[in-house]
């Protein structure tokens, strides 16, 4: 009988189905130690654009997030920005009236955000298809709507700001120019990738994808599916809480977008563009989404909207399963043919 963990993914798209396994291998084996030598490549030659290479690395842990959720578990959700926007004002707030460590105030965002996931994830997670999303969006609607109207705490519709957090470590102060907000930021998101990575091959995270693909059989071998799928949207909720704070600690400052639903969608649209279910497609469609985003805004005030439309409308035609997936069949392609030789 076929384990749980050799039976095919059915969240993948067909052109990665098509892929040999040991390219998909070598592809997640690289992808980590890619991302960290990209990220410092970056750091040299766009000494200009720290701030924009921020966002792309904080935001990417948060997209992360939401493919624990979506390419590992299967759960839909367009309310994923309620943790990311609970843990940066869990962040901010910590700093700005306790301890302003930055990694304290990251801990503080990974608690609030995984214990805001773990006390309504086990409430909207008996739903399931569009009363599922339905819930994940009121979720969201309501962090917002707190944060809103916490003003002594939060800062209300002005935003929370004053956020100064003490050096990295007590040595590295974090500059004007951004660089040590850029080179921490950075060290997070390979952190974050290592550890998805490694829950992600551990038994739980197998056990999660077993109950994506077949939850009668995890039911039939004693295990429970909603625990492992409300065990699995809380740690996303973690993932989601450091993301969120490590932009109060980078920004300085948290507003009410940061729990909006137009930051869940477009973190939908990121993931869907690099990839499902890969840790690494995360990162790609991140920083595609939001590097393009940034040059057709620069170059083209008035019509960047419809480029951008247009570039997501070629990648869902033309490479269904993400930019990954090109590169997953680009990379069969060069290993077919070194097997030839």
């Amino acid at each position: 009988m076929t384990s749980v963990a050799e039976r095919p993914d059915p969240m993948s798209d067909p052109v990665s189905r098509h892929t040999p396994p040991a390219a998909r291998r070598d592809l997640g084996w690289i992808g980590i130690p890619l991302v960290a030598a990209v990220g410092l490549a970056a750091y040299w030659l766009l000494p200009d654009d720290l701030a924009l290479l921020t966002r792309i690395a904080a935001s990417a842990l948060f997209v992360l997030s939401l493919d624990l959720v979506l390419g590992y578990g299967g759960i839909a959700t367009l309310g994923q920005a309620a943790m990311f926007g609970t843990g940066a004002y869990a962040a901010g707030i910590v700093a700005v009236n306790w301890i302003n460590d930055p990694f304290a105030m990251l801990a503080a965002g990974g608690i609030a955000g995984g214990g805001i996931a773990l006390a309504t994830g086990a409430l909207i997670l008996h739903a399931r298809g569009l009363t599922l999303l339905m819930l994940t969006i009121a979720v969201g609607q309501i962090v917002q709507e707190v944060a809103n109207k916490a003003r002594d705490w939060t800062g209300g519709s002005d935003g929370l700001s004053g956020i100064d957090p003490a050096p990295v470590l007590g040595l590295f102060r974090f500059d004007m120019f951004g660089r040590t907000s850029y080179l921490f930021a950075l060290a997070v998101l390979v952190a974050g990738l290592l550890v998805a990575r490694r829950i992600m091959r551990s038994p739980f995270g197998l056990a999660c994808r077993g109950v994506r693909e077949d939850p009668l059989r995890i039911s039939a071998i004693g295990g429970s599916p909603k625990s492992y799928l409300v065990a699995l949207y809380a740690v996303a909720g973690v993932f989601a809480g450091v993301a969120g704070a490590l932009t109060a600690v980078t920004s300085g400052i948290v507003g009410l977008d940061s729990a909006g639903f137009p930051w869940s969608a477009e973190a939908l649209v990121m993931l869907v563009l690099g990839g499902t279910g890969r840790l690494y497609g995360a990162v790609i469609g991140t920083a595609a989404f939001m590097g393009i985003h940034h040059i057709l805004a620069a170059s083209d005030p008035f019509h960047w909207m419809g480029f951008i439309g247009l570039f997501l409308i070629g990648i869902v035609l033309f490479l269904p399963g993400g930019i990954a997936s090109g590169l997953e069949r680009l990379g069969g392609l060069l290993r077919r043919k070194e097997d030839r030789a």
